[in-house]
């Protein structure tokens, strides 16, 4: 799963000009990206706290919270992109803040 270029597609609330997407070069470096805006949001809410700790059913209640969120996924063998849903997501940053916990 390595390197295979990963467009996150989002809308952050019902209204469609709030829709938008971020590219990343590794699927890793997209869930990075997802955990990042839920911890910049944190950071908002909460200006006046240091280190601001979470856990997964807190990142999971964001993602749900958004309007949409969806993965497109380069593979290689096809030359295409594969779409991915909001469940897959939640899965693999969970599988990618457990690595990053191990390490």
């Amino acid at each position: 799963m390595a390197n295979k270029h990963t467009i996150i597609l989002m809308q952050t609330a019902p209204n469609r000009a709030t829709r938008t997407f971020m590219d990343y070069e590794s699927i890793s470096q997209a869930m990075d990206g997802i955990c990042g805006l839920y911890e910049r949001k944190l950071k908002e809410l909460n200006p006046a706290i240091r280190n601001i700790t979470y856990d997964i059913a807190d990142l999971y209640n964001f993602i749900d919270g958004l309007a949409d969120l969806s993965a497109l996924v380069y593979d290689h063998s096809i030359q295409a992109y594969l779409p991915y849903d909001r469940q897959w997501i939640k899965q693999r940053t969970f599988h990618h803040l457990k690595k990053l916990a191990t390490h």
